[in-house]
């Protein structure tokens, strides 16, 4: 499968390209040049498939010119050997809904799920090119922790995880600081994660710099992330589907996740509706909702995964509606990024056709742990509440699955605030409680972030 970027379709990428290279030189995203849809025959074959069996269908047609099928075969069931779910995932019930339990990996986040694949990518890539890589990640919680894990104690490679400075939650920054490996460096931006995300993007869009530590990332904006993404789309599909159409409901901020199911859909999975759940950050619900796509101040909430106003993987979708004009959506990140963009009409009547939005307050969200642990005697965390919170306001409670992308315990103010109790980390995971923090504090400047890294490594 050949890759373009959003902003130039004339240059002809490999899916090596793609993954390593993260983000195109021309500040555009990799997206393939055609899809091919699944038949009906060819879904119905993959019904019934293990997660992992069902994971390599999926993914290899996007990366078969980096690696054999066996290979990716070992590679994956390697990846997942340490979840604390045989199944990866889990579909449990609330009531009417379904939820789909993302948050059985190592980190306690969906994050997880791409990342370990992610992780051994590199280190395949790596095993026959020495040449040493440096990723820089950006988190607004989650994120860094599933890459720190996935990627430390690997050879060959750095990894520097740039997150808000104390606008995460504890347990959020102690499973990304606690690690001692030589090749992991924690960096807490004294910004936000629009900053963090900023400085990011920055630094790929430094030819200079990025050649000269051979950087890549693996932020949503990496391709790779949103096609393993997909497959827990499929997953809860033949899990749940019953042949009819379902929708979801994804708690998100930087629109990665729910991608990852436009990409299911588009694949050819029978998908009704993709919820946008946001909080009071809520320029994703703004934009689908009336065409909105105005920046605002980020404020911080008990859900700060998505506390997020630039919404990075939108162009993806932004490509599709504009029939996939690169000319076109060049100039409409470049008003983006003058603030000055707003979806025209029939742009938006388009993303209708996949995509409604809901957005949920502070106190709407404790409300829904609240409502929850009382009527299902269950603790959900803060985004999967904004999750299950949109569906209910919109009424799509029918063959709806929400879902849940991370563990409460990572967010313990939140639920105290909520029930007054405190969810306990898994006792694999105690061990976070006690172990010595390691990270640097620096400004929201580049030239002192660059200086960090270049001296680093």
């Amino acid at each position: 499968m050949n890759y373009i970027s959003t902003r130039d379709s004339q240059k002809i990428f490999t899916f090596k390209d793609a993954f390593l290279k993260g983000l195109a030189d021309d500040g555009g995203l990799f997206v393939p040049q055609s899809l091919k849809k699944f038949k009906k025959e060819e879904l119905d074959r993959l019904n019934g498939l293990s997660y992992n069996d069902l994971a390599a269908e999926i993914i290899y047609p996007f990366i078969g010119d980096f690696m054999q099928k066996d290979e990716l075969i070992s590679l994956i069931s390697k990846s997942y050997s340490n979840f604390r779910s045989s199944d990866i995932v889990k579909i449990s019930d609330l009531g009417d809904l379904k939820i789909l339990e993302l948050f059985h990996g190592p980190t306690l986040a969906f994050k997880d799920i791409a990342m370990q694949v992610i992780g051994n990518l590199f280190q395949y890539h790596l095993e026959n090119d020495q040449k040493k890589i440096n990723i820089l990640v950006a988190t607004s919680g989650d994120t860094g922790a599933a890459a720190i894990d996935a990627l430390r104690g690997k050879s060959n490679l750095n990894v520097f995880v740039l997150h808000p400075n104390n606008r995460i939650s504890p347990v959020q920054r102690k499973l990304m600081t606690i690690h001692d490996e030589k090749n992991v460096f924690n960096i807490a931006i004294e910004g936000n994660f629009d900053d963090c995300q900023n400085l990011v993007k920055a630094m790929f869009n430094d030819k200079k710099f990025s050649k000269t530590i051979n950087m890549s990332g693996v932020n949503s904006i990496n391709w790779a992330r949103i096609i393993v993404q997909t497959v827990y789309y499929f997953y809860a599909y033949f899990k749940v589907g019953n042949d009819k159409p379902l929708s979801f409901s994804v708690p998100t901020g930087n629109f990665g996740d729910i991608y990852a199911g436009y990409l299911g859909k588009k694949l050819g999975l029978p998908i009704d509706k993709l919820i946008v759940a946001t909080n009071k950050n809520d320029i994703l619900h703004r934009a689908i909702s009336v065409g909105d796509y105005s920046q605002k101040k980020v404020e911080e909430t008990n859900s700060p995964s998505m506390d997020i106003q630039i919404a990075s993987n939108f162009e993806r979708l932004l490509h599709n509606v504009k029939n996939c004009n690169s000319e076109v959506t060049k100039k409409v990140m470049s008003e983006i990024k003058k603030n000055t963009y707003k979806i025209d009409k029939n742009d938006l009547n388009e993303i209708k056709k996949d995509f409604v939005s809901e957005t949920l307050d502070e106190n709407e969200t404790l409300k829904v742990i609240k409502t929850i642990n009382e009527k299902h005697h269950r603790v959900v965390d803060p985004h999967t509440a904004v999750g299950i919170g949109a569906v209910k306001k919109l009424g799509l409670e029918k063959n709806c699955v929400v879902l849940s992308t991370a563990h409460p315990c990572k967010f313990p103010q939140a639920i105290e605030d909520a029930i007054s109790k405190t969810e306990n980390l898994p006792g694999s995971l105690n061990y976070v409680n006690y172990k010595k923090e390691k990270f640097e504090v620096l400004p929201n400047d580049i030239e002192k972030v660059k200086d960090y890294v270049l001296n680093s490594i």
